[in-house]
């Protein structure tokens, strides 16, 4: 039984690629030593995977910043914006903006922490065909490995899915013009080889948009299935795509890849028994860090071969390892109790392989049985741990009693505002405020115990010091406190929380050469002392404006950690929820006024399928409500949602109850902000009136005409003025001009 992985990491097993991409961006290397990196990456990740027995190797899953971007330069699908520009400099611009034009929207990867660039589709759209990446990455692969490659593309229908329209042009206008260069392509890539593989991704038929979408299967993959020399893997990931198999199986395509981590996969079985369809079945999780379980992959194999021959069924990955962590090599500090129940990029190759051997009946070698024994015993050891049970939690949790906070939110805004006392159109910041080389140098010395205790807080106090005095000077309503102790908005959190552990190089790519290292929640959880209380006080006492608590959101920290899998994700979000409850409690009984608590990931964590809506609705807002629920009426509530599209969740977030939200619309204009008018939203709003992920400097006059336009659609009673995000991505050389110039275009507004 043949092997295959979706995706491979791109990133480097110590971010070999972010350092390059930052180095070039800040002009410290050319572009003929970033292509040096990026070749070496390449050749180092096909190695991992042929000496690791994988027999189908991914070609083109390489980036270097997004897929999706990649798929719009291939295809020519170009903003007339950056038409003037070529080369890497046009393709940065894409993703990045330009010092003329702002860069393309970007939002999340379906459910996924990934961030993917939105084409954008007008009726003026021309596609074109730039074949250069997808053939020199195949001839490069070519000449390191013997094993089968296949071609990773993403599909069509799920391209102009996720794309947007700046003319009210449908996306599917261009469909045929679009499939014809498919064509074009395809027919250049199969002289690749004798016969040529192709991964082409259709993840758009695990959403409930496959009923719309369906139809343009048939005609577009037997097209495709036409051109000779190529094999076609109609791939799909992250959720059922039963609808989608219905149509498939009438097609010519050679095969249909399913992600079995999602049981009602298993329906497509039945289904396929009646078809030559060959199954590439991801049986390994590609989302999750928990080691598997062979014997348990096994049963699911064993199901699988009761349907189809072992000759039509390929085992490998349930998506692309990008989702998580490159390699368990590095983690000499981690306990090595919870590093036995882990596996990250590199270990879920062994577990492919070894899976593949098995439900093929061949004997394994020593090192591969002993990999085998390891992760039954992995598997045993995990379940009664003394590690993961704390009997305190259960009860605390058993015993609620109190799920919401008192008052409505008229009654409420009432009181704040005259404790508030703040001026119309109130300005602040999301929270960070850039992370230096500096302050993140500092906060390794201390932590690798280099510096002692008092000079690390003299310095963070300094830091916090001057972005005081940096908000004051540029006369900000609401101040923040920088974040400068912090790391990341969730690993900080969890390194003050039992029942969490931390990796020293667990890091995953988030967008572009943005990484993010996510916790792993092993066990219960419980907040054994304050978290935040001494830096916001200490900031407070430093200025008589208000200065807000800054927390992470239960939803968000569950949902942007690497989560454990023995217990229902509803019962460890209430842990989450009561931890932050008593840091609220202790930060408004310490005399902060007003407290954000972020869920930036609310919406991320929505399931693909409506059907499974409800129950993530119902634990997700009560475990935000439980959360806030100490919060006094005139304490006021803050909270802030990242690249999400509110339409069909607005009486969600209506229904969490916080007194301000502050949304990402920058890059997106004001459509996002017409549906919070269209239900009659209650609470206020701040809508991010500039891109903090682009390096560019906003005009006074640019965001004068931003706020105009907000204000077109929303009462200035309502609004808050704020960038669309936090700035720790950003320079300082950056974001002072920026919240200079968003300040000043408020007064300015306010004068009329």
């Amino acid at each position: 039984m043949k092997n295959y992985i979706t995706g491979f990491p791109r990133i480097g097993e110590q971010r070999e690629l972010k350092r390059a991409l930052e180095g070039f961006w800040a002009g410290k290397i050319d572009e003929a030593s970033l292509q040096a990196v990026a070749k070496e990456l390449r050749i180092k990740h096909i190695k991992y995977q042929d000496e690791r027995g994988i027999d189908l190797i991914s070609v083109n899953d390489f980036s270097f910043y997004d897929l999706m971007l990649d798929n719009i330069i291939t295809f020519g699908a170009i903003p007339s914006r950056f038409q003037n520009l070529n080369g890497l400099e046009q393709y940065f611009a894409l993703a990045r903006g330009s010092k003329d034009s702002v860069a393309m929207e970007m939002t999340k990867w379906f459910n996924t922490n990934y961030h993917y660039i939105v084409p954008e589709i007008t009726k003026d759209t021309k596609f074109s065909l730039n074949l250069d990446k997808i053939l020199s990455e195949y001839k490069e692969a070519k000449s390191i490995t013997s094993r089968k490659l296949k071609i990773n593309l993403i599909g069509p229908i799920t391209f102009l899915a996720l794309s947007k329209t700046t003319d009210k042009t449908c996306p599917f206008s261009k469909f045929d013009e679009l499939v014809s260069k498919y064509c074009e392509l395809l027919k250049e890539i199969s002289k690749l080889d004798d016969e040529v593989i192709v991964q082409i991704d259709e993840p758009i038929f695990v959403t409930d948009l496959d009923e719309k979408l369906v139809k343009f299967i048939k005609p577009t993959y037997n097209k495709f299935s036409e051109i000779s020399n190529l094999k076609i893997i109609f791939m799909t990931y992250f959720e059922n795509a039963i609808k989608a198999v219905n149509e498939l199986v009438d097609t010519k395509v050679w095969a249909i890849g399913l992600d079995f981590t999602n049981d009602k996969n298993f329906k497509a079985l039945d289904v396929l028994a009646k078809s030559d369809k060959v199954l590439f079945a991801g049986i390994i999780n590609g989302r999750n860090v928990w080691r598997a379980n062979l014997d348990d992959k096994l049963k699911i194999i064993k199901k699988i071969k009761e349907n189809l021959s072992d000759d039509r069924i390929f085992i490998g990955t349930s998506c692309s390892l990008l989702h998580v962590p490159f390699t368990l090599k590095y983690e000499d500090k981690l306990n090595s109790e919870i590093k036995s129940w882990l596996s990250f990029a590199v270990e879920k190759l062994d577990e492919v392989r070894i899976i593949s051997k098995l439900a093929s009946n061949l004997e394994l070698n020593q090192n591969d049985q002993k990999i085998y024994n390891e992760s039954l015993e992995a598997a045993k050891n995990r379940k009664i741990s003394k590690l993961i049970n704390d009997d305190e939690v259960n009860l605390r949790v058993k015993s609620l009693t109190k799920f919401r906070r008192d008052g409505d939110f008229k009654d409420r805004i009432s009181l704040q505002d005259k404790r508030l006392n703040l001026k119309s159109l109130p300005t602040t910041t999301i929270g960070s405020f850039p992370q230096t080389a500096e302050l993140r140098q500092i906060r390794r010395a201390y932590k690798n115990e280099v510096v002692d205790e008092n000079f690390y807080e003299n310095e963070i106090k300094k830091y916090i010091d001057e972005c005081i005095k940096f908000q004051e000077e540029i006369d900000l309503d609401v101040l923040v406190h920088g974040e400068p102790e912090r790391n990341d908005m969730v690993e900080y959190f969890g390194e003050q929380l039992s029942g969490y552990a931390f990796t020293q190089n667990g890091w995953v790519q988030s967008y572009g050469s943005r990484c993010v290292k996510p916790p792993l929640l092993f066990g219960d959880v419980k907040r054994p002392n304050p978290m935040t209380v001494k830096w916001i006080t200490y900031a407070q006492s430093k200025t008589n404006k208000p200065v807000k608590g800054m927390l992470t959101g239960p939803v968000t920290i569950m949902n942007w950690s690497f989560v454990r899998d023995d217990k229902d994700k509803s019962e460890i979000v209430k842990e989450l929820a009561l931890a932050i409850a008593d840091e609220i409690n202790d930060l408004q009984n310490a005399g902060i006024k007003i407290i954000q608590v972020d869920e930036a990931a609310f919406k991320e964590g929505y399931p693909l399928r409506k059907e499974d809506v409800c129950a993530y609705e119902k634990f997700a807002v009560d475990a935000f409500r439980l959360a806030v629920s100490p919060a006094r009426k005139d304490t006021q509530i803050h909270t802030h949602m990242c690249y999400s599209e509110f339409n069909d969740i607005i009486k969600t977030i209506e229904a969490m109850d916080a007194d301000v939200i502050s949304i990402e619309t920058a890059r997106s204009g004001n459509e996002l902000l017409k549906v919070f008018k269209e239900v009659g939203y209650k609470q206020e709003i701040g809508p991010g009136v500039y891109d903090i992920h682009s390096p560019r400097v906003p005009s006074v006059e640019e965001l004068v005409e931003q706020i105009e336009n907000i204000l077109k659609v929303l009462p200035k009673e309502k609004l808050w003025i704020n960038p669309d995000c936090g700035l720790k991505t950003r320079k300082w050389e950056e974001v002072k001009p920026s919240l200079k110039n968003m300040v000043e275009a408020v007064k300015i507004i306010r004068s009329y």
